[in-house]
C-alpha cells in the first residue's frame, strides 16, 4: 500500500480537523496534485471502521459534494477513492472506488469534508501549491512522495560482524560475490567496476539470481563507464532497475548495499574502482551476517525496484557522460577483522535516519569521532547535536576531506567550529584530511558514539536525510568502535588544522584546472558523493 515517509514537502498552513482515531470514517489521505495531465491520478484515502456502512456518507470540496459508494469487506480498512481508478489500481493494494463526480482537489489549497445525513465527521484543509506528486498524511500532517516507505528501525541482538575499510581491503566485495550461492540483490548509486561487473554476470550464469538497482540519473550524469555496466549486466539477462521518471519517490538512489545470500554487505562506497574497489578513497564496510537485518534489507530492495520508477535499464533515457577510471594503487594497512558485536540495527533514510542519528549523538557519555567528506552547513541539524554533546563533556573529533571541490568549504567550516569551541570552553577539534599516500580522498560517512557505530551512505546533509534513500548499519560494541577509532585516529593524526585563505585557494584550484586541460570534469556534488 502507499506508504508516508519523514516529512519532506510541507506545505504552509495544512491544517485537520476531527479525531483520526475516532471510531468513525476519517480522511487520512489527499493527492491533489499527481504527475499525471489534468485531475487523473488524484484520490482521497479514508480509513473505514468495522461494520461501516459507506454509501451512508458523502464526501465534499469547496465546489461540489458526491456520495461515496460501498465496498463488501466488513473489518476495519482503507479505501482509496480516485480520480481515475485503473490508474491508482496498478499503485496500491487497497481497495480503489471511484471519487464521487464532481470532486477535484485543487493544488492551490482545498477543503475536503466526510458527511454523514448532513453532519461533518471529519474535515481536512491544505494551503497551495501542493507539490506534483507528493501526498499529504492528515494524521502526520505531513506531505511525502507517492510510493515512499515508512520503514521502522530494525534491532535485534547479533553475535559478530566482519569490519573493513578502503582502500586497503580493495578485494573485499569481488570475493563476497564471487562466493554467493543463491542470490545477490546489489543496491548502488553509480556502479562502473568492471571486476564487479564480471563477479556478477559470472554468478548469473552459474544460477545464482542476480537484481541490481541503481541511480538513473546522479548528479553531473551517468558516466559513460556505468552505461557499459549496465548494457553489459542486461544483456547477460541479469534484472537491472534504475530510479528515475517524473514519479520518482527519491531525490537519489544514493544507497550502497549488497545481500548476498545470507549475508548484508554495507559501505560508505559506490560499486566503482575509486569506492569497494580500492583505488582512491578512504571508505568503511561491514559485512553482517543477521537474519533480521537481512530481511529488512531484502525488503527495501523489493520495495525499491517494485514501484513506477524503478525502470528496466533498457528503457532508461540517462545523460551520460565522459568516465575516469582510476588506476592508483595504495597500501594495506588495516586487515578485515571479524568482532563480536552486541546488537546491529539498519538504518534507511528519508524513513528513519535522521532521528536515529540525532539520538545516538544525543545520548553519546565520552566520545564522537564523524568522519564525513563534507558537512552541508552550519546550521544542519547534526551539526547542533555535536555542539550539544560537546558542551556536555563529550570529547568531540571532526575529520573531513580534503578534496578539491570541498576543500575550501571544509576549512571553513572547521574554522567556524573551533571559533565556537573556543568561545565556549568545548573539547571539539575539527580537521582536514591530509592522506598522505594512504588513500585520495575522504568518502566514508561513518560516526563513533562511545561504543555504537554507524557506517553507510548517509552524508550529512538535508538533502541525504529528507529527499535521499540511504542505507547504514549501527554497530553496537565495543571491538567494533575499536576498530574503527583506530582508523579514523589514524587518519585524524595525519589531518590538518590549517587554514587556507579563500583567495589563494581558489586561485590553485584555477591553476590546477587549466593545468589539466579542464579534463577533470566534476561528476558529483560534494553532497551527493
Amino acid at each position: 500500500m502507499f506508504k508516508p515517509i519523514i516529512a519532506i514537502a510541507l506545505v504552509a498552513g495544512v491544517c485537520a480537523g476531527g479525531d483520526p482515531t475516532a471510531d468513525t470514517p476519517q480522511i487520512v489521505e489527499l493527492y491533489p496534485n499527481s504527475v499525471a495531465e489534468g485531475t487523473a491520478g488524484e484520490f482521497v484515502t479514508v480509513t473505514v471502521p468495522a461494520n461501516t456502512t459507506l454509501s451512508e456518507y458523502s464526501l465534499t470540496d469547496e465546489t461540489a459534494r458526491g456520495e461515496l459508494s460501498t465496498t463488501n469487506r466488513s473489518g476495519r480498512h482503507q479505501v482509496t477513492f480516485a480520480a481515475t481508478p485503473e490508474l491508482t489500481r496498478a499503485l496500491t493494494d487497497r481497495t480503489v472506488r471511484p471519487l464521487p463526480d464532481g470532486i477535484r482537489l485543487a493544488d492551490d489549497g482545498d477543503r475536503v469534508r466526510l458527511l454523514r445525513a448532513g453532519t461533518v465527521i471529519h474535515s481536512v484543509a491544505y494551503d497551495g501549491p501542493a507539490t506534483e506528486g507528493d501526498v499529504y498524511d492528515t494524521q502526520a500532517n505531513e506531505w511525502h512522495p507517492l510510493g515512499a516507505t515508512d520503514r521502522a528501525v530494525t534491532g535485534t541482538t547479533a553475535n559478530r560482524a566482519e569490519l573493513f575499510v578502503l582502500p586497503d581491503a580493495a578485494d573485499r566485495a569481488q570475493s563476497l560475490l564471487t562466493r554467493a550461492d543463491t542470490r545477490i540483490l546489489l543496491g548502488g548509486y553509480t556502479l562502473t567496476s568492471t571486476a564487479i561487473v564480471d563477479r556478477l554476470v559470472a554468478a548469473h550464469q552459474r544460477g545464482v539470481c542476480v537484481r541490481v538497482l541503481v541511480e538513473g540519473g546522479p548528479v553531473g550524469g551517468l558516466p559513460a563507464s556505468g552505461a557499459a555496466a549496465l548494457d553489459r549486466l542486461e544483456q547477460a539477462g541479469i534484472d537491472v532497475r534504475v530510479l528515475a521518471g517524473d514519479r520518482a519517490r527519491y531525490r537519489y538512489h544514493h544507497a550502497k548495499y549488497a545481500v548476498v545470500d545470507d549475508q548484508a554487505f554495507v559501505t560508505t562506497e559506490n560499486w566503482k574502482p575509486t569506492g569497494v574497489g580500492g583505488r582512491a578513497n578512504r571508505g568503511w564496510g561491514v559485512i553482517v551476517r543477521n537474519r533480521a537485518v537481512v530481511n529488512e534489507l531484502v525488503g527495501v530492495f523489493n520495495h525499491d525496484t517494485s514501484w513506477v520508477d524503478a525502470i528496466e535499464w533498457s528503457d532508461a533515457d540517462p545523460t551520460v557522460v565522459e568516465s575516469d577510471q582510476r588506476t592508483d594503487d595504495y597500501p594495506s594497512v588495516f586487515s578485515n577483522k571479524t568482532v563480536a558485536i552486541e546488537r546491529v540495527e539498519l538504518l534507511v533514510a528519508p524513513d528513519n535516519a535522521a532521528d536515529r542519528i540525532t539520538e545516538l549523538i544525543a545520548t553519546v557519555d565520552h566520545r564522537l569521532a564523524v568522519l564525513q567528506p563534507t558537512v552541508s552547513d552550519r546550521g544542519f541539524p547534526f551539526v547542533d547535536a555535536v555542539i550539544d554533546a560537546a558542551e556536555r563533556g563529550v570529547t568531540v573529533r571532526v575529520l573531513l576531506s580534503s578534496a578539491w571541490y570541498v576543500e575550501e568549504h571544509n576549512r571553513r567550516l572547521a574554522a567556524w567550529l573551533r571559533d565556537q569551541a573556543s568561545a565556549r570552553g568545548l573539547d571539539l577539534a575539527v580537521r582536514v584530511a591530509d592522506p598522505d599516500g594512504a588513500f585520495d580522498t575522504v568518502h566514508a560517512k561513518g560516526l563513533i558514539a562511545d561504543n555504537q557505530v554507524i557506517v553507510g551512505s548517509i552524508n550529512w546533509s538535508n538533502n541525504s536525510i529528507r529527499h535521499n534513500r540511504e542505507v547504514a548499519v549501527v554497530l553496537h560494541g565495543k571491538a567494533a568502535a575499536e576498530y574503527y577509532h583506530s582508523v579514523f585516529t589514524t587518519d585524524w593524526a595525519d589531518g590538518t588544522d590549517q587554514i587556507v585563505p579563500a583567495g589563494l585557494l581558489a586561485a590553485a584550484v584555477v591553476a590546477a584546472v587549466i593545468a589539466a586541460g579542464v579534463a577533470r570534469r566534476i561528476q558529483f556534488r560534494s553532497e551527493t558523493k
